[in-house]
């Protein structure tokens, strides 16, 4: 079960002789690995098979089977998935089932990641393959909130999935951790008019908004976190709420672009970060810093005011 790994690269690329530095330090920590330099454009009939047209690219063997592939120089993404590989490697070969069963506890995570999971080719903004594409189409065109996994993304889990849940083909369409199935499902569902009643409808941004104002008693929607401002006026109001000792939750406005533009309009208040209290908006920086200086800043935190 011993892992190689193979960089197709070109002589003429610089990226490609940094990912040959990042190879060496790997080949030092993983000494169980073997790590593989081919030139692509030395062994076209091999890059072919392979379907390398950029570099680098790199390709995950295991039992002389490719398992993965990292496209482009990302050192992170190498590192990581050296790591994850090598080390189901070092599991002997006679522990094949615990493997097995690993695989199958992350497949089980990844279809239950959201109340409606569609695993398919590409993404739902660029799909790779058409039967993804008239899948996304259906989706939206019912306003179906769902979330997505790219199965060219992880060998792994491509493979892994068609046996889990017995079904060879994809796109794959689960809700509630359950398989619904592939596009010709979907399509008899939605021509019954039975995909409304299956699928979870995406819940309206106004609906939405008003849940994440009451998610807490104090709500500070801003960039960054409490951890890490992002902008000098986020970090200037986390230091005059944390002096009142109030609890409060925040909400990084630059993870959600929906939330982010969303709100300014719901609010009617078009800058951040943004204070609410008990589903009230308080305003931003300005109105409490003028709040401490009265002295009311304390009271209205509590919802006295």
């Amino acid at each position: 079960r011993s892992l190689v790994v193979v960089h197709f690269w070109a002589p003429w690329a610089p990226q490609c002789a940094q990912m040959n530095e990042v190879m060496a330090a790997l080949a030092k920590e993983h000494t169980q690995v073997t790590f593989v330099k081919l030139e692509a454009e030395a062994v076209p009939e091999v890059s072919e098979k392979y379907g390398i047209s950029s570099v680098p690219t790199f390709l995950f063997f295991k039992n002389s089977q490719k398992v993965d592939r990292l496209d482009g120089a990302h050192a992170p993404e190498l590192t990581k998935k050296v790591q994850r590989h090598a080390s189901s490697s070092s599991v002997s070969a006679g522990s094949n089932d615990s493997v097995k069963e690993d695989l199958n506890v992350r497949l089980k995570k990844l279809i239950n990641a959201a109340p409606c999971m569609l695993f398919m080719k590409g993404s739902p903004k660029e799909p790779r393959c058409g039967f993804s594409k008239q899948m996304v189409e259906i989706l939206n065109k019912h306003g179906i909130s769902f979330s997505s996994f790219d199965i060219f993304s992880d060998e792994e889990v491509r493979q892994g999935l068609k046996t889990y849940s017995n079904w060879p083909t994809y796109p794959q369409l689960y809700v509630a951790g359950e398989l619904i199935g592939g596009l010709d499902i979907v399509k008899e569902l939605e021509a019954s008019g039975e995909l409304d009643t299956v699928c979870p409808k995406a819940q309206k941004l106004e609906d939405r908004l008003k849940i994440l104002i009451n998610k807490a008693p104090v709500m500070l929607f801003m960039k960054g976190s409490k951890q890490m401002a992002k902008c000098g006026f986020s970090k200037q109001i986390i230091e005059i709420i944390n002096s009142t000792g109030v609890d409060y939750e925040t909400f990084d406005i630059l993870e959600d672009e929906e939330v982010r533009q969303g709100l300014k309009t719901y609010s009617n208040w078009p800058t951040y970060p943004q204070l609410y209290v008990k589903g009230e908006l308080v305003g931003g920086v300005d109105i409490v810093k003028e709040l401490k200086e009265s002295g009311e800043l304390l009271p209205v935190l509590k919802g006295e005011n």
